[in-house]
């Protein structure tokens, strides 16, 4: 993790980078500021950390005015002698509100929250790109008409005599103008699975899943399929993999 830190008392910058190193976040501090001057000045030419911590009340101003005018994007946490400016403080990319002097057990709560939050917005920001990319919804045919039909009205596609079928949840089925190969890569992996040759079903479309011999797995479906729905041997584990998220 790494941090700046804008503080004009070198005394309490030495004592704060030292309990940052001491704590468990793998803590790089690149650069210790003592004015508004060089943290303008270093901000405007440098990439921003992954966090800063910022005195409020500097030798040549607020630092609130900083934040105000580099438009800092980067979280903040805000370390002062004051409690006056705490309001407005959270008016910006604030973390949290230290009063010096600055106690381990808050430090480590500052540094505890900022993790979460940080683990938060990247799973979701991964969750995101997984699904980028996936189709929503499918356009068909019916008749003189197109129907647009969302992805989670899919109860499965099915391949047959060169043919690809959309089976919605409802039992109607629309005829397709793509393979099911194609079909397969453009939906989400995490809720559509390739059976066998012919099917590629929505997880929500499965209603019991039994054991054969050999490793085998019968699969039904609701709605149910014309023919039994064996996934083979080899595929079985993978099967039960995914089924199991």
């Amino acid at each position: 993790m790494k941090v700046v830190i804008i503080e004009d008392e070198a005394p309490a910058a030495a004592r704060l980078q030292k309990m940052l190193m001491a704590t468990s976040y793998g803590i790089e501090v690149d650069e210790v500021l003592d004015s508004l001057a060089r943290a303008r000045a270093w901000l405007q030419a440098n990439p921003l950390p992954d966090l800063i911590f910022m005195d409020i009340e500097l030798s040549d101003g607020l630092s609130l005015e900083l934040v105000r005018e580099v438009r800092v994007a980067c979280p903040v946490v805000f370390v002062t002698a004051y409690d006056e400016y705490w309001q407005e403080a959270f008016e910006y990319n604030n973390i949290d509100y230290l009063l010096k002097p600055v106690k381990a057990e808050r430090l480590e709560a500052a540094l505890r929250k900022f993790s979460e939050m940080k683990a938060y917005f990247m799973s979701r920001y991964l969750q995101l790109l997984a699904n980028r990319g996936h189709k929503e919804k499918f356009l068909v045919r019916r008749g003189t008409e197109f129907v647009s039909i969302r992805t989670e009205e899919i109860a499965y596609f099915q391949a047959s005599h060169k043919l690809v079928c959309l089976v919605r949840r409802d039992g109607s089925k629309f005829i397709l103008d793509r393979s099911l190969a194609e079909v397969e890569k453009e939906v989400d992996p995490a809720t559509f699975y390739r059976l066998n040759r012919k099917y590629l079903v929505n997880t929500t479309a499965i209603r019991k899943v039994s054991a054969l011999p050999k490793s085998k797995l019968l699969v039904e479906l609701e709605p149910a399929a014309k023919e039994e729905l064996v996934v083979s041997s080899e595929n079985s584990a993978g099967f039960k993999k995914w089924w199991g998220k």
